[in-house]
């Protein structure tokens, strides 16, 4: 989603450069035996990008780091050999009672990220970790796993969060992010954008290396990215205190692509495929198999028996919009059984798992909108089709499975959008009269847009054609969160004064309540 003041045919393609994800897949897969010089005394410190740790599971998590002492450059200022990082998990933040430790390898070809797959801790824990490398030590990290599927579990508490374009402002959402009680943390994409930087560092008035000031194109311009965006202290903060559960949307790559493709580019694949690596390296991720066209990042999460959390990936498979790239009339050629949002495998995965679940609430993360947006009602049928409305058949296929499954408490989680959303999921939206079989919480931007008012004047009038919507913000910056019991789900709209200064002042602009067995929100 980008400002509509914008040219959305703007889009960057690859200039060139290839990532070979078999390369990828190699990589990842080798056993970690370390080599190589210790360093000591020749670098500054290698933790500058922070620690983190992310998919929660009753037997561990992932605990990840990158060595780069100087991380907006090539290569990090690291030497062009692996490096051996040991790590540390303990019960207490002093890290007085190891119960688990170990050594992997840093390695150039990976940007010397480090991704450390636990198992064999205790299901639904709180747990503390570090790292050491090159005679440094990293700060310490807090994180937990997750209960036993079958576990009675009585709470979940989790933010979700998207759309973080470091010049579009500072992270205070995040700063106050960090202070609130949470299990998981859950980003739907947009970690980071695909521009070039300004040199004065945008709204945040910071200056940038000239090396910053083109987009990124090749992997080296794409580490230097994440690490731009992940040097922001706020950002680190969040990341050392709750294990992340991440998606991605399109500016990852580049902005409204569809699988290998753009509207102006009929193969995006080099570009993409250095994009996806270097997401990979920058994030507390497993290593999940990866296809022909890149990794697998749509995934299935239990909290116990009290939740089902299907992490979704709307763009790697995703079918060309049949009518439009943007902004366009719908069409019969949507309703197509065969066109799909999220690939055969991918939807037949989630379909099925809809229909075997147990779970008292079934979540799905979601990148881009799945409600209807009308935007004129009587007078046309115009729709944003790079979202849900472009697949219309595909959403149907879901909002079916939800009835024809007895599918419990089903609530979609979203991003993109710049804006709150709080929606009533029809189960046929052609059908006024249809049925509201879920509900759908889409949360602003962490800064994107900055402070400037974008879409409340742009999607503030079609609201009136849209009864379905329950509540509708169009240029707050924030954060949601969603707090889950037995009888009642509670979303919290969690905003900030402004994105111009990072210690900008948090409120709730309101909340909104889903009871058990009643598909629908109610704002309290």
């Amino acid at each position: 989603m980008q400002n509509p003041s914008l040219d959305r045919r703007q889009l960057l393609v690859a200039a060139g450069g290839t990532a070979s994800l078999a390369l990828l897949d190699q990589l990842t897969a080798r056993p970690a035996h370390a080599h190589g010089g210790r360093g000591r005394g020749r670098l500054g410190d290698p933790f500058t990008l922070g620690v983190a740790s992310g998919d929660p599971a009753p037997d561990g998590v992932v605990l990840w780091t990158r060595l780069a002492p100087d991380p907006l450059t090539p290569g990090g200022g690291m030497p062009a050999r692996a490096v051996r990082v040991q790590w540390q998990v303990a019960r207490d933040e002093r890290m007085r009672h190891v119960v688990a430790e170990g050594t992997e390898e840093a390695r150039p070809e990976l940007a010397h990220s480090v991704h450390v797959e636990l198992h064999g801790l205790q299901p639904d824990r709180e747990y503390h970790y570090r790292f050491r490398a090159l005679g440094a030590v990293s700060e310490v990290g807090r994180t937990r796993t997750a209960p036993q599927p079958w576990a009675d579990t009585q709470h979940l508490a989790f933010a979700f969060a998207s759309c973080q374009d470091w010049q579009g402002g500072h992270y205070a959402p995040y700063r106050h992010m960090a202070e609130e009680d949470l299990d998981l943390v859950l980003h739907l994409g947009d970690y980071v954008y695909e521009n070039a930087i300004p040199a004065d560092g945008g709204l945040r008035q910071t200056p940038v290396p000239e090396y910053l000031q083109t987009a990124p194109l090749d992997l080296d311009r794409w580490r230097a990215q994440y690490a731009l965006y992940k040097s922001d202290p706020d950002l680190q903060a969040v990341h050392r205190r709750f294990p992340w559960v991440v998606t991605w949307d399109d500016h990852e790559v580049v902005n409204d692509y569809a699988a290998d493709r753009t509207e102006d580019d009929p193969d995006i694949s080099d570009l993409r495929a250095v994009a996806y690596q270097a997401w990979y390296e920058h994030q507390p991720v497993r290593r999940r198999t990866t296809s022909v066209t890149g990794p697998q990042v749509y995934q299935r999460l239990h909290w116990g028996g009290l939740a089902q959390l299907d992490v979704l990936d709307g763009r790697q498979y995703r079918d060309v919009p049949p009518c439009g790239w943007g902004e366009a009339q719908a069409c019969e050629a949507a309703y197509d059984p065969s066109i799909s949002m999220l690939g055969e495998e991918q939807e037949r995965w989630l379909l099925d798992g809809l229909a075997a679940s147990t779970a008292h609430w079934n979540v799905l993360g979601n990148n881009v909108m799945m409600g209807r947006l009308d935007h004129d009602g009587a007078a046309g049928d115009l729709l944003w089709h790079d979202a849900w409305d472009g697949f219309p058949a595909a959403r149907r296929r879901i909002t079916d499975r939800f009835v024809d499954a007895a599918v419990r408490n089903p609530v979609v989680v979203t991003g993109d959008w710049h804006s709150t959303f709080v929606h009533d999921v029809k189960r046929d939206f052609d059908d006024p009269g249809s049925p509201v079989v879920a509900t759908e919480f889409v949360g602003t931007s962490i800064t994107t847009n900055g402070d400037e008012p974008v879409y409340g004047p742009y999607y503030g009038p079609m609201i009136q054609h849209n009864p379905h919507i329950r509540f509708f913000d169009g240029d707050r910056r924030g954060y949601v969160t969603c707090r889950l019991d037995r009888s009642q789900w509670r979303t919290d709209l969690r905003m900030v004064e402004t994105v111009s200064r990072p210690d900008a002042r948090a409120y709730t602009l309101a909340s909104f309540v889903v009871e058990d067995g009643r598909p629908g929100a109610v704002q309290v």
